[in-house]
């Protein structure tokens, strides 16, 4: 018993100094960033290219805003 209990405390200690080191964790947040970035360009890639109607109306939703920003309103 006082072996197993040795063996439990050492697995204790070293999973607690595991979750208590933080390196590389922000490492990680920007590359999980980068991923989402490189998939909405992907899909925006996609929605604008060939004759898709989500292409289009998507085109035509950003002309009417930047129109009604430059005070051409559409």
């Amino acid at each position: 018993m006082k072996k197993l209990t040795e063996i439990y405390t050492k697995c204790s200690i070293k999973v607690e100094g595991m979750v208590r080191n933080e390196r590389g964790s922000q490492t990680l947040e920007w590359i999980g960033i980068a991923a989402v970035v490189v998939i909405m360009v992907g899909v925006i890639s996609t929605a604008f290219s060939g004759d898709t109607s989500i292409g289009k109306t998507v085109l035509n939703k950003i002309k009417t805003m930047i129109g009604q920003i430059g005070g051409g309103g559409q």
